[in-house]
């Protein structure tokens, strides 16, 4: 082997070492500052939504951590309480409304905490390096749910919720994507569903 070969060989070696070193640091601190922030008791109402994009369509197949590729890439598709222009809607058992600057988020239940078609988000994302306004919802038959306790005593609601959203298209033509979002012709995207995740604590039951 040639030894401008060997010392190739050698360096990407020790970037690849680099590299995981630096993920396992990110990763610790991060979870420290997790686990220093959760520490005590939040005394207004909080919410967190993420955005997972399909495997094939992430980073090495998403072997990465989703917070670590919006580190990495600079887009993590999130917001919270504390995200700019944040804001809660109307808040019930089968009703959940959030929004910030870009985003807008509605899920719907039947009741039984089966996700209704009414359910929809908006929200910023690049595509083959062009911003969109996307509109995504999910499926005819939609795959999700939405879990919510009312505090005992108290008029306010905790939970959690899982949503794939099966069809997206431009919020501001109305347009399924498909070559524009950088697809296959005819083929809309995204070809597998977005996974919409998100928690809440302390969201005040009603209309804000």
């Amino acid at each position: 082997m040639k030894k401008s070969t060997k010392t190739s060989l050698i360096i990407i070696a020790l970037l690849f070492v680099a590299g995981v070193a630096g993920l396992v640091w990110f990763v610790t601190r991060t979870n420290e500052s997790v686990t220093r922030s959760g520490s005590g008791a939040s005394q207004g109402p909080s919410f967190e939504v993420s955005i997972e994009r399909p495997r094939m369509d992430r980073f090495l197949g998403g072997i990465l951590p989703i917070k670590i590729e919006g580190k990495l890439f600079g887009e993590e598709l999130r917001l919270d309480d504390t995200s700019r222009g944040a804001r809660i809607g109307i808040v019930g058992t089968d009703r959940l409304e959030l929004s910030a600057d870009g985003w807008d988020l509605l899920i719907q239940t039947d009741g039984e905490g089966r996700v209704a078609p009414g359910t929809r988000l908006v929200f910023p994302m690049k595509l083959a390096e062009k911003p969109y306004s996307l509109r995504c919802r999910p499926a005819d038959r939609a795959n999700g749910f939405l879990n919510t306790t009312v505090r005992a005593g108290s008029d306010l609601l905790d939970g959690g919720f899982l949503v794939e959203l099966a069809k997206c298209e431009n919020a501001e033509t109305g347009k399924i994507l498909d070559t524009e979002a950088g697809g296959n012709p005819g083929q809309a995207w995204p070809s597998s569903p977005l996974t919409l995740r998100g928690s809440f604590q302390g969201l005040p039951l009603g209309r804000r």
